[in-house]
């Protein structure tokens, strides 16, 4: 049978059930776009690596060393529920008596579950905030850089603002500039669901009204078929837009009236650009050195965009390299400079191809939520990408956004819906580290890489055997997530394994069954369009019909109100093109204003580039165990991209294994040799789940975080650098182990 709708990050779908069993995921009929990820839902539901039942590794379990019964290489003895439940309440007890809750860690970062009731991270952190308060984290993987560095810049987080529509690309947009491209792959998928895909159709109409576009990116791919292509060595993109600068500078084509007007410390960035301090004037042959671009080809471009409607946009991608702050901070003042900002089709925009509803309207009331409760701990959270570097050194002091903070001495980690042996780099720095804590409790689904890497693993159940609400402003629906089969073993939902834990406790456990608090989540956002004019249906309404769709609205520039006479929340009310604010910070990898800084990992001497992008196949490491993900691999690992060049160079043809490696970690992958990635490149996506082979440390399935460094973009928002990575690429001749990615650990008897 085809049971009623339910939803994922990437797209709504009718779950067809045969004799208790999910056998398809039925596209919606909403969706003009569904994704192809759907035909991996049916896979991961009835993996054979599901945790059935709580399991405690032997080693914690009887007092053993981690020298001697490391995580990661130990086994695993079942429990009942009231043994777990018991067991991780005494040791919540016992942490927090002898070290305080400072002492806890519950940041599970991640996507989790598109329902807004049953999300991992918030259910964790609402119990952990009742129970005496922890440590977060703060900022995130995908945009840290930029999340610190915009609101020093403009008063707000352009990341998460409304800006420009494909529409609006399309009436007014006659140049567009597309840092790091704008890839339709992340299109497939929205954090809370996606009721109907958008993206690519609404950039193909974008595309089809003229403008001229430039991928300014190492991948060809990277931007639709008939994109004009501009290759650019990774990373060197500030350096592009400086070099542009300098051109519309000496050349008088830069808005004068507007950087008076609007911005502020121009003088000092004209400068820097002209070279005044350093000798070194920032032109194009500067920038041409440093991109790898044709001097002639970078002026013109300087010289097309000061006479047309032109677009800056900038990927995510971006800032997740070394002194990744930069190239956004370029990215506003090369569009201050050119004028536009604040006007239709013009200016800069951040994120366009990063996910479907970015670009696609939205509607502006708070979907349906649960809260995470107050933590009393809250303000000593960590940056997201600094977990390692506080287990590393507890007590340490260390700098973040004009701030001296400190590390806790963490000695319990709590994770539930996340994984961080796939978003966090250097995976074995990051396994070293996760030897350090006393104890380590997940609530995982499957035996992921960080629940073979815990102490107590407690199961939880997947989104199709619970009911749950999916809902995001950025696509407009809301839809009722029905329960389409049985938990799998003796898995039950977060909500539940965190009551109990709460009992055990002694706590006043909320008995509130999921359907109230379903009710009560819906009305509260029912209340909350009704204050903007939207009139949602009774929940029961709501519930029967399965979904609900609003109506769209083009996004709302905030700039514009600026260009009317609205100051930006900043110290001048003006852009900040040179800050005082972070200049007075005296940082030496982020100063007043936007400048080329050449990454530490240049001087590691590897000849290639390693980009570790976002994969077509799954959603980060969710959905690898998957039918569409494991097709896509060769010889059972993951697909790696090379140039012509590179391969014959190396003696490597298409399908060969190859050995990818630095001086932190070596992985397997196979080869695809391409025109579509520049000489110099290799593109090896994420979320390959950790497969280390445990006699050699060789990573089997291609994971590429054991290559990346695992350093901060600078003291100022201390992000990931993941894609400032170099590495050599071999081919593989030695003996083929297997991948044991997906194999659930060895459960012993007790």
């Amino acid at each position: 049978m085809t049971a009623a709708i339910h939803s994922a990050h990437w797209g709504a779908f009718r779950p067809r059930v045969e004799n208790g069993r999910l056998v398809e995921a039925v596209p919606f009929e909403g969706d003009p776009d569904p994704a192809d990820l759907l035909a991996s839902v049916p896979d991961v539901v009835h993996a054979p690596n599901r945790v059935r039942r709580p399991a405690i590794r032997r080693g914690w379990l009887e007092g053993r060393s981690r020298d001697e019964a490391p995580r990661g290489g130990d086994e695993f003895v079942e429990v009942s529920w009231d043994e777990a439940i018991g067991t991780v309440a005494r040791e919540l007890t016992r942490v927090r008596s002898e070290h305080g809750s400072e002492a806890i860690f519950g940041g599970s970062y991640g996507w989790a579950s598109a329902g807004r009731f049953h999300h991992a991270k918030t259910q964790m952190q609402r119990f952990l905030a009742a129970s005496g308060g922890y440590i977060a984290h703060v900022g995130t993987y995908s945009f840290g850089a930029s999340s610190v560095i915009l609101p020093r810049v403009l008063g707000f987080d352009a990341n998460t603002s409304d800006s420009h529509s494909w529409d609006d690309i399309a009436a007014h947009t006659e140049t567009w500039l597309m840092l790091g491209g704008v890839p339709t792959r992340n299109m497939k998928v929205d954090s809370g669901g996606v009721g109907a895909h958008r993206g690519a159709r609404g950039l193909s109409r974008a595309l089809a009204a003229g403008a001229r576009a430039i991928n300014v990116n190492p991948i060809r791919d990277e931007a639709p078929a008939g994109v004009e292509w501009q290759p650019i060595r990774p990373g060197t993109d500030v350096a592009l837009l400086i070099g542009i600068a300098h051109t519309l500078l000496v050349e008088d084509r830069h808005d004068r009236a507007f950087l008076e007007t609007f911005t502020t410390g121009f003088d000092r960035f004209a400068a820097y650009v002209r070279g005044d301090g350093d000798g070194v004037a920032k032109d194009a042959e500067w920038a041409s050195d440093i991109t790898g671009i044709a001097a002639e080809r970078i002026r013109g471009l300087a010289r097309d965009m000061s006479v047309t409607r032109t677009l800056i946009t900038t990927t995510w991608s971006l800032q997740r390299a070394e002194h990744g702050e930069q190239p956004y901070w370029m990215t506003v003042v090369l569009a201050a400079m050119l004028g536009g900002v604040g006007r239709p089709g013009e200016g800069f925009a951040f994120g366009f191809g990063s996910t479907d509803g970015i670009g696609s309207g939205s509607q502006r009331f708070r979907p349906p939520s649960l809260t995470k409760g107050v933590n009393p701990l809250a303000g000593r959270e960590i940056p997201v990408a600094r977990i390692v570097d506080a287990l590393e050194n507890p007590g340490g002091a260390y700098d973040f956004d004009g701030e001296r903070r400190t590390y806790p001495d963490i000695r319990l980690v709590y994770w539930a819906g996340g994984n961080p042996f796939h978003h966090h780099q250097d995976l074995g720095r990051l396994t070293a580290a996760w030897q350090r804590p006393d104890t380590i409790i997940v609530n995982e689904p499957w035996w992921t890489p960080t629940a073979k890497h815990a102490d107590i693993v407690l199961p939880a159940t997947t989104s199709l055997e619970r009911d749950d609400i999916a809902a995001t402003s950025s696509d407009g629906w809301i839809v009722a997530m029905k329960r389409a089969v049985d938990p799998v073993g003796e898995a039950l939902d977060d909500s539940e394994i965190f009551r109990r834990l709460a009992l055990a406790l002694g706590l006043d456990a909320p008995h509130q069954s999921v359907d109230a608090a379903l009710r009560e989540m819906y009305d509260a956002g029912r209340t909350s369009a009704a204050g903007i004019g939207l009139e949602l249906p009774p929940f029961d309404e709501f519930w029967e019909s399965g979904s609900v769709e609003l109506p769209r609205v083009e996004p709302r520039n905030p700039l514009v109100r600026f260009r009317a006479g609205e100051p930006l929340a900043t110290p001048s009310g003006r852009i900040e093109i040179f800050s005082e604010t972070i200049a007075g910070f005296g940082y030496d990898d982020c100063g007043g204003h936007p400048a080329w800084m050449t990454p530490r990992e240049w001087a590691t001497g590897y000849p290639l580039q390693l980009i570790s992008h976002q994969p077509t196949t799954r959603l980060h490491s969710q959905l690898d165990h998957g039918s569409v993900s494991r097709a896509a691999k060769i010889r059972g690992r993951e697909a790696c991209r090379l140039s012509r060049a590179d391969a014959v160079a190396r003696g490597i043809r298409d399908g060969d294994i190859v050995r990818i490696r630095n001086d932190r970690g070596a992985c397997l992958a196979g080869a695809v040799v391409t025109d579509a990635v520049a000489p110099g490149v290799v593109v090896l996506p994420t979320g390959a789940w950790y497969d280390p082979d445990p006699a050699t440390g060789l990573e089997r399935h291609g994971n590429p975080n054991v290559l990346t460094a695992d350093r901060g973009t600078s003291k100022l928002a201390q992000a990931t650098t993941a894609q400032t990575t170099l590495v050599e690429v071999e081919r593989f001749d030695g003996e083929l182990l297997p991948v044991e990615a997906f194999d659930p650990p060895r459960i012993a008897e007790r």
